[in-house]
């Protein structure tokens, strides 16, 4: 591969790495070409964008960027593939959907701007919840008390209707 060819892809996955939130390291060398193709359709409906590469290029990429990414150069060995998400539990439940299979088999991962190695992590990055969910579970929470606040209101709206209504009567 010539010298220009290898900056190109450094660069094209720097700027991967900074437009996605979340990655995820895994190795998938074990799939055969239609296993891969099933991956690959279900990354894509999810929205998750899968990559092969080298590890040095990968690690290139990586001192490239803002901020310390060493605790993944231990994993850089064998096959790498990467999944780019911006849901930080997508890939995750799609390698614990092919886990019986033992593939893809993950590496590590950054989630949230924390790093997680391992394939022993699954079960937490699973777990995680994506900003949407979390902000679901905020208005949620918001939403209880104002409910509660309503209700109580509407209640003694209907009381006070009762009141004044039995009141009007009473003076007939």
């Amino acid at each position: 591969m010539k010298k220009e060819d290898k900056k190109q892809i450094i660069e094209q996955l720097a700027t991967n790495l900074q437009e996605y939130e979340n990655f995820y390291l895994t190795d998938i060398a074990t799939l055969d070409a239609a296993a891969t193709s099933e991956l690959r359709r279900e990354c894509s409906k999810q929205e998750i964008k899968l990559v092969m590469v080298k590890n040095t290029l990968l690690r290139k990429a990586l001192e490239s960027l803002e901020g310390n990414y060493e605790e993944f150069y231990p994993i850089l060995k064998g096959n790498t593939a990467i999944m780019f998400s911006n849901v930080a539990n997508a890939p995750a439940k799609l390698i614990d959907k092919y886990k019986s299979k033992k593939i893809p088999a993950l590496k590590g991962a950054y989630v949230q701007e924390s790093f997680f190695i391992g394939a022993e992590t699954l079960g937490t990055l699973v777990t995680i919840k994506s900003k949407t969910e979390l902000i679901g579970d905020v208005i949620a929470l918001l939403q209880s008390p104002v409910k509660n606040v309503i209700s109580a209101l509407q209640s003694g709206g209907n009381i006070l209707h009762g009141v004044l209504k039995t009141l009007s009567e009473k003076e007939e």
